[in-house]
């Protein structure tokens, strides 16, 4: 019995229902913030939302059948077992905003699309190099900061009168946002000599340490698919290896049949 349940759950028509399901219901929670859709078709969107809450709980009921123990040792089971869990809190009184969280559930196709299962991999992977160049990121602001606020700060304290707001200035330099007519320009109007530390400033980071995180993530991308590509040669090598023992046990039999 469970042998033909796991070949019904791994079976590569209920993937792409269960992928079909997740799209529907995220077109259905989409429709549901509509107050015009409500009003002609609410009855309908939320037995459908309803329909395919219990199908995933119905699909995570046999996962846990044929796998047991075995459910919690892959982390898209439990990314699965999470999201659905979520999903059937109860989203009255003071847990009312879980309902809002209900679209969650459209993550799940992370979980069945495996190309998004790579880059979600491969995105967790440079999760500890991306760290380290968020702690250098850090300490330029501070030290630029610092100096913001005491260079800038009497002048335009709206922008660098405290730490926090030269901070926040200094980010919106960075992403490169109205930077030169909104804030460097009228700096330099009282100090003509303001480009020469903002200048270094955005070369430091948007030019030099955001590069940084994209060279991690193509890095980590790369490892990824490598590693797949890895996998899916060992398990044609298997393939291969089995078919070559079939073929020699083949070759025996026929020479067994012609000494006979």
């Amino acid at each position: 019995m469970r042998d033909r349940v796991e070949a019904f759950i791994t079976n590569r028509r209920f993937e792409v229902v269960i992928t079909a399901l997740i799209i529907i219901n995220a077109i259905t929670l989409g429709l549901e913030t509509s107050d015009a859709a409500m009003a002609a078709f609410g009855p309908v969107l939320l037995f459908i939302d309803r329909l395919v809450l219990w199908v995933f709980v119905v699909e995570l009921v046999l996962r846990f059948y044929v796998y047991r123990t075995r459910f919690f040792h892959d982390p898209w089971r439990i990314f699965d077992f999470v999201i659905v869990g979520i999903a059937l809190m109860p989203t009255t009184g003071n847990l009312s905003v879980l309902r809002a969280l209900r679209i969650l559930r459209v993550l799940r196709l992370v979980s069945m699309v495996p190309s998004l299962r790579r880059v979600v991999g491969g995105l967790i992977a440079a999760l500890p190099g991306m760290g380290s160049i968020t702690v250098l990121l850090a300490l330029i602001f501070y030290v630029f900061s610092v100096v913001a606020t005491k260079l800038y700060g009497d002048a335009f304290p709206e922008w660098f009168g405290t730490l926090p707001a030269s901070a926040y200035s200094l980010f919106q330099i960075m992403t490169l946002e109205s930077w030169s007519m909104g804030i460097v320009r009228p700096v330099m109007d009282t100090f003509p000599f303001a480009w020469a530390f903002f200048i270094p400033f955005i070369l430091c980071t948007t030019f030099t340490v955001l590069n940084l995180f994209i060279g991690i993530i193509v890095s980590a991308m790369q490892a990824e698919h490598e590693a797949t590509a890895e996998e899916e040669r060992a398990t044609l090598g298997d393939q291969q290896k089995v078919i070559l023992d079939e073929v020699k046990a083949l070759r025996a039999e026929v020479a067994a049949l012609k000494r006979s």
